[in-house]
């Protein structure tokens, strides 16, 4: 019993010491990547098709803003930057072909627990998607996500209406529409689904798509949107439920 114990007590502390390394470490790359932000050590090269998973000979694509070209070389699958004030949220936003890859991954491509905030491989930021749609881990040290469901709060919202998000093409100032809870549901439940909206063909479609999130949110904003506008779509995972998800959805203002 003795010996079972102090296995347990062992295995809590290694636990406890693996959670606060990659936490540190976690918060440490961060903060050196968001010094690189507007450094010029790196000139504009060519792309590299074979590491560049945005940027292809058949598309016409636009300059990389020059702030983010240092990160850009060091990391070509780097797809934008998100902040929103008096959080921790001031992350690199990165891309891949699946959703699985940044899930364990951070922006050198080590493996870290708090993995990194990711855009939708689904989504495009040129030709730009209806809706972009990014995810990030809700880690009870407050890193990733973790601060996101302070929307559930309205005053918080009043306090914090904008959410700024740039891509590696052009800068962006979003202004939070809804804050709500949903889930991932099977395939073969027929309800709404936040995560599937992406693109839509029509003004009516995307108006469904903003009624359902609006019967969805906790309070009412008084933002709305239209049809052309740019949405963004923020999710983490909801620590009371295991398929439970928080979202924040915003549009673009400028």
């Amino acid at each position: 019993m003795t010996l079972a114990l102090a296995l347990a007590s062992a295995g809590c502390f290694l636990w406890f010491g693996l959670y606060n390394y990659y936490g540190e470490r976690t918060a440490a790359n961060t903060s050196g990547l968001a010094q690189l932000i507007g450094d010029s050590t790196f000139v504009r090269v060519g792309d590299d098709p074979q590491t560049n998973v945005h940027r292809t000979a058949e598309a016409a694509m636009p300059p990389i803003l020059d702030e983010y070209l240092t990160l850009y070389n060091r990391n070509k699958r780097l797809i934008g930057w998100i902040q929103i004030a008096d959080t921790n949220i001031d992350y690199p936003v990165m891309q891949t072909v699946n959703n699985e890859y940044y899930l364990d991954r951070n922006f050198s491509q080590e493996y870290d627990r708090n993995g990194s905030i990711f855009m939708d491989y689904q989504c495009s930021v040129h030709p730009r998607s209806d809706n972009l749609i990014i995810y990030g881990h809700h880690m009870k040290s407050g890193a990733m996500f973790g601060n996101l469901q302070k929307y559930e709060s309205e005053a918080f919202f009043k306090e914090h209406p904008l959410i700024q998000f740039d891509t590696i093409y052009e800068k962006g100032t979003y202004q939070v529409m809804y804050a709500f809870r949903s889930r991932v549901f099977r395939e073969d439940e027929i309800v709404f689904k936040y995560y599937q909206f992406i693109d839509v063909n029509s003004a009516d479609e995307f108006n469904s798509n903003m009624r359902e999130m609006a019967a969805l949110s906790y309070y009412d904003t008084g933002v709305s949107a239209t049809y052309g506008d740019a949405i963004l779509t923020l999710s983490t995972c909801d620590n009371e439920d295991e398929l439970g998800r928080f979202v924040v959805v915003a549009k673009k203002v400028r």
